[in-house]
């Protein structure tokens, strides 16, 4: 039996971190293809071949309809060609199997507005979004988060903090159901939160650089399969990526790799 972990990039239609999110696969120990779009709907990839999905960050179809909105339209509704199903089919097909997702910035909105996450009791129905910084302007800057310890994520396994940058214009995790966000409160899917120096949870401007509502910053699904972040991971995979490099003493490895080593070691053990 191949025991090699499979990772799967998906690139095009505005996504631009496709080969940094492949070399984050690739340092922590899995093959890595990047795929365009077109290659899943014309069927000439096939998602069953892979067991670590990953929607890069960028600007999906410019954002046009709100940040992924256009995207998701396009995933739940287009057919595969020679196929009955649509991509959103296979997709559920590939996480009834118990395999991996995660989705960064544009693709954290993606999996929001596909009703992917956070699906809670399995609705796959939106209940939230990412909207526009209160700051109203893109925020391009380095922030402290801290993990839920409790939170059944796969990927933050063993992680109680984090440092990571983000990118984004639409970061701000709102919902209008308040049972949502209790619901993702009493069962720990907000698995990191921005945070102050103290290592609190902040709303504090540019700590909490969107003014995401109790500070989310990340939330996974029910069994902790499907994760969803704003920062970006595969921006912090080596020391010379952090700003301070030249002025403090770093781990060789970026907090950012410790995701996808989880990932990867969660698939040796269990899909392999």
């Amino acid at each position: 039996m191949d025991k090699t972990v499979k990772a799967i990039v998906i690139a095009g239609n505005g996504t631009n971190c496709e080969r940094e999110v492949a070399h984050a696969c690739r340092l922590a120990g899995a093959d890595a293809d990047i795929v365009y779009i077109a290659e899943l709907l014309t069927g000439r990839v096939d998602l069953n071949d892979y067991h670590f999905l990953n929607l890069a960050g960028g600007f999906l179809d410019g954002d046009d309809l709100g940040s992924a909105k256009a995207g998701a339209n396009r995933l739940l509704h287009a057919r595969v060609v020679g196929s009955p199903d649509s991509l959103a089919v296979k997709l559920q097909q590939f996480i009834a199997a118990g395999k991996l997702v995660m989705g960064v910035c544009n693709g954290f909105q993606l999996l929001v507005k596909m009703g992917l996450l956070p699906a809670i009791d399995g609705n796959p129905q939106q209940t939230c979004t990412l909207s526009h910084n209160d700051s109203g302007r893109f925020e391009d800057r380095w922030c402290q988060l801290i993990v839920d310890p409790a939170s059944p994520c796969i990927f933050t396994q063993g992680l109680d903090n984090l440092y990571l940058p983000v990118r984004h214009g639409e970061g701000k995790f709102i919902t209008a159901d308040m049972k949502i966000l209790q619901q993702l409160e009493n069962q720990h899917l907000a698995v990191m939160k921005y945070a102050d120096n103290q290592g609190q949870p902040t709303q504090s401007y540019p700590e909490n650089p969107n003014g995401s509502l109790a500070a989310i910053a990340a939330i996974c699904d029910q069994t902790g399969r499907l994760f969803g972040l704003m920062p970006h991971p595969e921006a912090y995979t080596h020391r010379t990526h952090h700003p301070r490099w030249t002025r403090e003493t770093l781990p060789e490895e970026g907090m950012g790799l410790l995701l996808y080593r989880n990932a990867v070691n969660f698939i040796k053990k269990e899909l392999l």
